[in-house]
């Protein structure tokens, strides 16, 4: 029973990581989601002036993304110097627990744009299985990067992929 376990587990990441990276070198999908006020927001219209822009999926319950944004949060003052890069965590909370979204991250101290996909429709059209799943998302608007879970140190390689990205390595 052990062995069948971790053949799904295996299964089950490996084929998350391969279903997003069709998305490798194209543009956002366009995709209806809500700002933390509740307002429509196409996703088409992320925008960052010719930089990159990281699109983060993440959840209140997901143990692992909130690792993840407090990890690049002490070093995003930096990042953003370094390379103009904005942040845009978008959480996959449903009705039960997008109530919490807006306090959870006034509590954390976060200084990224917030939005809402309580329905998971950008998280399908962005094929993620499952969260948290970042991407790296070009000057042109192209997909540049995606990783999908979280362990301590992957916002390293984040930093790295993203100083690529924005040509300052």
């Amino acid at each position: 029973m052990k062995k069948v376990i971790v053949l799904f587990s295996i299964f089950y990441f490996l084929f998350s990581f391969i279903n997003a990276q069709t998305l490798l070198n194209s543009k956002v999908p366009s995709t209806q989601i809500k700002t933390v006020n509740g307002a429509n927001f196409n996703s088409t219209a992320f925008s960052n002036n010719g930089k990159p822009i990281i699109i983060d999926f993440w959840a209140t319950w997901c143990k692992p993304c909130i690792a993840e944004l407090d990890a690049i949060s002490d070093e995003y003052a930096d990042w953003q110097k370094q390379t103009g890069v904005k942040l845009i965590a978008v959480s996959v909370d449903d009705a039960r627990t997008m109530a919490k979204v807006q306090s959870f991250i006034r509590e954390k101290g976060w200084d990224y744009e917030i939005y809402l996909d309580p329905n998971q429709d950008f998280q399908h059209a962005m094929e993620i299985v499952n969260v948290p799943c970042t991407f790296i998302i070009d000057g042109t608007g192209k997909i540049a990067y995606i990783h999908n879970s979280y362990m301590e140190g992957d916002e390293k390689k984040l930093h790295e992929a993203l100083l690529k990205v924005a040509g300052k390595k």
